[in-house]
C-alpha cells in the first residue's frame, strides 16, 4: 500500500533564524542541516524536495554599513527540486518544477520548468515535458 505524505518531512538538525517568517507547503520535504535565516520570509511550496545542506538566506549586510541588514523574499514553488548543498539568496523566487544542481549558489529567479547548477546558477536546460512530473 502507497502512503501520500500531506504535512512537511523535516529532518533534523534544522536551523532557523525567525520562524514565524517560514511557511512550508504540504507533502515537503527538507533533508538534514537545512539553514534558513529568515529575516525575510521564506516560503516552501507543495511537494518540494530539499536536499541536505541547503541555506535560505533571505538577509544580506550592507557593503558600506556592515551593521546594516537588507532583507527581501525568498520563494521556493511547488514541485521543486534542490539538490545538495544549494545556496538560494535574499530575493530570488525559484519557479514550479524548476530543478538546482547540487551546489549551485542561486542569486537570480529561476523561470518555471528550467534546470540549473553552478557558481553562480546558471541554466543548464528547460524541462522537455513537465507534465510528467509526478505531483506528491
Amino acid at each position: 500500500m502507497v502512503t501520500s505524505l500531506t504535512t512537511p518531512v523535516l529532518c533534523p538538525p534544522l536551523h532557523v533564524l525567525n520562524g514565524s517568517q517560514v511557511k512550508i507547503g504540504q507533502n515537503t520535504h527538507l533533508n538534514y542541516n537545512t539553514t534558513m535565516m529568515s529575516s525575510a520570509p521564506i516560503t516552501i511550496g507543495d511537494n518540494v524536495k530539499i536536499a541536505a545542506n541547503c541555506q535560505f538566506l533571505a538577509n544580506n549586510h550592507d557593503l558600506y554599513d556592515r551593521e546594516k541588514l537588507l532583507c527581501a523574499p525568498i520563494t521556493i514553488a511547488n514541485n521543486a527540486w534542490l539538490g545538495a548543498g544549494v545556496t538560494v539568496l535574499a530575493g530570488v523566487t525559484i519557479g514550479e518544477n524548476a530543478v538546482v544542481g547540487a551546489g549551485a549558489v542561486v542569486t537570480k529567479d529561476v523561470a518555471p520548468n528550467i534546470i540549473v547548477a553552478g557558481v553562480p546558477a546558471k541554466i543548464i536546460k528547460q524541462i522537455p515535458h513537465p507534465e510528467q512530473i509526478k505531483q506528491g
